[in-house]
């Protein structure tokens, strides 16, 4: 249905080129958009009218006209006069509403499309057939996105998203709650696919922070060229949000393609990874490091377990440093100054992160 913000615009644009009062009417009566008062004009008149077989009535010096899509009545239009320029007018009100109409129909036909697209509530055979009908390219190139914010903000996320993304366009935008946003983008096929999805989750973390004022995080899945595989590049992305909410917070983007290690944690069964837990850490499994620990051993990581680096970057004495990772050595039998366990607590230390978001969403 088209807003009354936006058929208000179209009477007013009309009064000021043609002179001529219009009003549009809902079909209870009340008033949608007009450029003159419009209370004389009563609800038992509008909806008197409506039922009666004429496509137009003269009420007094007003000219009542229906405006109809597929025979049937939408609005009710009132024009002020009715002599053959108020007439002309009319005729082309009628005619721009009925445009706007038919857009706003094709733009929720599209909304409902992606949404049962990514939903998978579509056979096959009703993708092609659905798209061909919406006008829509099957065969583009495209890459679904999802863009959480990190709090609800009074700057609308969906409609900055919308002013970067128009509609006609062949891209897609939706909301998925009021904090998680859904864009599926076109690709050009000439140019480097992998390269553009990437400028585009930067371009996404720059547009909300900069216009919405919100942090995010923006995940996406792998380019799709079929139109049928657009759901699986949005289960992608769904997965690379989660994995990296898990495994990745410092991240403000996180694509599929490169979950790493995460994507194989989190697929594993929650049994799987206590075991190995118990392995490592016998029964007493900590639920969290002190934070001078882990920024240590992040830092020791960082730099490809080279100690003497690795002390100058955190301004302590070598000595220092040494102690702690003999500290760590003592509780969990690991010496992260080998490759092997360093892998290993590497793995534990995502592992005991992915416990314990099982446990935090397990009700």
């Amino acid at each position: 249905m088209i807003t009354n913000q936006v058929l208000q615009k179209t009477v007013d644009e009309m009064k000021e080129i043609t002179g001529v009062d219009l009003a549009v009417m809902e079909l209870n009566g009340s008033q949608a958009a007009s450029t003159f008062p419009t209370d004389d004009i009563s609800s038992i008149t509008v909806r008197a009218f409506i039922d009666s077989g004429a496509d137009d009535e003269v009420a007094g010096k007003l000219h009542l006209y229906k405006i109809e899509d597929d025979g049937v009545t939408n609005y009710v239009l009132v024009v002020k006069g009715n002599d053959d320029r108020a007439q002309m007018v009319a005729r082309l009100a009628i005619s721009e509403i009925m445009a706007l109409s038919v857009a706003y129909k094709e733009k929720f036909d599209k909304n409902a499309f992606f949404q049962n697209l990514i939903m998978d509530n579509m056979l096959v055979v009703d993708i092609y057939s659905r798209a061909k009908k919406l006008r829509i390219p099957t065969d583009s190139v495209r890459c679904a996105f999802i863009v959480e914010t990190e709090s609800n903000n009074e700057i609308s996320g969906i409609d900055v998203l919308r002013s970067v993304f128009p509609t006609g366009s062949d891209d897609y935008v939706t909301e998925a709650d009021e904090r998680t946003y859904v864009v599926i983008k076109s690709l050009d096929p000439m140019e480097d696919e992998d390269q553009q999805a990437k400028e585009t989750a930067e371009m996404l973390v720059d547009t909300m922070n900069t216009q919405a004022m919100v942090k995010v995080r923006v995940s996406y899945g792998r380019v799709v060229s079929e139109i049928k595989q657009v759901s699986a590049s949005y289960k992608e992305a769904k997965m690379a949000m989660e994995v990296g909410r898990i495994f990745y917070q410092e991240k403000a983007i996180v694509s599929y393609a490169t979950l790493g290690i995460g994507r194989l944690i989190y697929q594993l069964q929650p049994s799987l990874c206590e075991t190995f837990l118990h392995e490592i850490y016998g029964e007493d499994i900590p639920d969290h490091l002190d934070e001078e620990t882990l920024n240590t051993i992040n830092k020791f990581f960082e730099n490809n377990l080279n100690v003497s680096e690795t002390s100058r970057q955190l301004f302590v004495h070598r000595n220092t440093l040494v102690y702690r990772i003999e500290k760590l050595q003592k509780m969990t039998g690991l010496d992260i100054r080998i490759f092997d366990d360093a892998l290993t607590f590497k793995i534990a230390l995502m592992v005991v992160n992915y416990m314990k978001y099982i446990k935090l969403h397990e009700f």
